[in-house]
């Protein structure tokens, strides 16, 4: 027995000294021997949420080509608070988190942050309806900011010159949440990036900058601080070279620059273009609403918010065309050339037809129809998930009114956390729809004084005031 116990003994040695022998394997050893790089983030409009092709955000397209550079899989988690994100990264958590972060003394001792890649202010935020304030004096007990964001950490530096100055800190709603409380007149003032401000003033035109309440502050990655800096050093390379062949700029465009520019309502332009653009596309519309059963006024107000009848539009997710096709929808209902007129509105109409046999037949028009307009912009699921929410907060599943106030609630993380979709910018596809019936209803209204006969023809989509 001595024998053996003496032959373990000498195995479990000879395991310990090669153990140590063996080389530890660096973080970026083992992502790739994973296969899979674990990033943490935040829903909202400017980092992760899913879009109606999927996953979307700068923030999402920024690690998913950091995995793609590595040659591994992509896992995203999203925690419940930026303190979460910060100390699930601090602790090892995950490799990385990727989550629109200002880079801040407090943060810098608990994590490493990469190079920045944007940089932004913060501003604080009122309502056109209220005076605008001219110091951060004004805002005292009137100010709510999100709890444990860099916009705490900066007044708290403020407040030391400043005694009286005082705010609230919310756990229960996020950044863009607490700008449309604002722009609902619930807050009076907010304090928010000027990358989110930008991204969402175009939904809450209400929203006005009062002043910029700090200089330049930069956006980064944010890793464990390890004395290993193997997949570090990779992302900072990955950085290096996309600001060098100019693509990180081009992606900053793509996201932001098209925001100042877009007009939702535009009525003055939009009866122009009826006179100049929609003849040409006239005939093609009404061919198409006559093969897929659809009024050919919808598919050209449709149209219209999508591309402002331009054929060669595109958009900076990708989609083009008279119609917005993405390339996987107009692969499925074989559409070969997206920018060519006929091909793409006659995609248009079979895929929006597709939505409305989708949705059940019980639902009468024309709530159908805008269920199934408002998944041509966000997505079926999204729109089941604001069904769900409606029903479950009693009111109707079946009725767009109730939908339409539902689906913003997809944006705050109280409801979107118990749908199967998750988050979603709600309050864009009520606004889309919106939009339609507006350029539905000029539309009608302009052909009714070229042809005063058609105001005998009513169409199923036509509403009375008291219908909305």
């Amino acid at each position: 027995m001595r024998v053996f116990g003496l032959i373990s003994l000498a195995l479990v040695t000879l395991v310990v000294v090669l153990n140590a022998c063996t080389p530890q394997r660096t973080a970026l050893q083992q992502v790739m021997t994973q296969g899979e790089l674990h990033v943490l983030t935040r829903n909202a409009g400017t980092t992760y949420y899913e879009g109606p092709q999927g996953p979307a955000g700068l923030e999402f397209e920024l690690v998913q080509r950091f995995a793609d550079y590595l040659g591994v899989k992509l896992k995203i988690s999203v925690p419940d608070s930026l303190n979460d994100i910060i100390q699930q990264v601090k602790n090892g958590d995950a490799h990385l988190a990727a989550a629109g972060l200002t880079v801040t003394e407090a943060r810098e001792k608990l994590v490493r942050f990469t190079p920045p890649y944007q940089n932004i202010t913060q501003q604080v935020i009122y309502n056109a309806r209220q005076e605008k304030p001219k110091s951060i004096n004004e805002l005292n007990g009137l100010l709510e900011v999100l709890a444990q964001s860099s916009h705490v950490e900066n007044l708290q530096k403020l407040q030391l010159d400043n005694h009286k100055l005082a705010w609230t800190e919310t756990t229960d709603a996020d950044s863009t949440e607490l700008l449309s409380l604002v722009a609902e007149g619930l807050i009076d003032y907010t304090i928010a990036d000027s990358n989110e401000v930008a991204y969402n003033r175009r939904y809450y035109p209400k929203l006005k900058v009062a002043f910029d309440l700090t200089e330049p502050q930069a956006l980064a990655w944010a890793f464990p601080k390890t004395a290993d800096d193997s997949l570090y050093n990779e992302a900072v390379k990955f950085f290096d070279e996309l600001k060098t062949s100019g693509e990180l700029e081009r992606m900053l465009k793509s996201y932001y620059q098209h925001v100042s520019n877009y007009d939702y309502m535009g009525t003055h332009s939009y009866l122009a273009q009826i006179n100049r653009r929609l003849p040409a596309y006239r005939p093609i519309f009404e061919e198409a609403a006559e093969q897929y059963n659809l009024d050919w006024r919808l598919l050209a107000a449709l149209s219209y918010q999508e591309s402002h009848w331009r054929p060669h539009a595109v958009s900076h997710t990708g989609v083009r065309g008279m119609m917005m096709l993405t390339q996987a929808t107009a692969d499925h209902l074989g559409i070969e050339e997206r920018t060519d007129p006929k091909q793409s509105i006659m995609g248009g109409a079979m895929y929006l037809r597709k939505l409305i046999d989708k949705v059940p037949e019980h639902i009468p028009e024309p709530d159908r129809t805008w269920i199934a307009v408002a998944a041509y912009n966000v997505g079926f699921g999204h729109v089941n998930d604001a069904r769900l929410i409606a029903e479950t907060r009693g009111d109707d599943p079946n009725s767009w009114v109730d939908i339409k106030a539902t689906l913003p609630l997809l944006s705050k993380s109280k409801w979107y956390k118990q749908t199967k979709h998750g988050y979603a910018r709600g309050w864009e596809p009520v606004r889309y729809v919106e939009n339609i019936r507006s350029y539905y209803d000029i539309l009608l209204w302009q052909l009714e004084k070229e042809q005063p006969h058609l105001r005998e023809i009513r169409p199923i989509l036509a509403f009375s005031s008291n219908a909305l």
